[in-house]
């Protein structure tokens, strides 16, 4: 993730607890998504599972407007194993 925020000039926080302090009355008062999760800005990315990075990367550029990234677009079967 520290490489999105140094391409896409975003700020990029994580934040890394024992699982115990998630699971807290505390944590859940502040309305923030379940771990593992990932979100940018409000939006919430993924919750409850790992992302891939092109799947986040594709979600900062529709956050900043940009054009998604060709790597990122989904490809069929074929599409894996032969460039366009």
């Amino acid at each position: 993730m520290p490489r999105l925020g140094d391409k896409y000039a975003v700020e990029i926080e994580v934040i890394s607890k024992p699982r115990a302090e998630y699971q807290t009355d505390e944590y859940f008062e502040l309305d923030l998504p379940t771990a593992p999760a990932v979100m940018v800005a409000e939006e919430i990315v993924v919750e409850g599972k790992d992302v891939s990075e092109g799947e986040l990367e594709a979600f900062i550029c529709r956050h900043l407007g940009l054009p998604e990234p060709q790597a990122a677009q989904k490809k069929g079967f074929l599409g894996k194993f032969f460039k366009d």
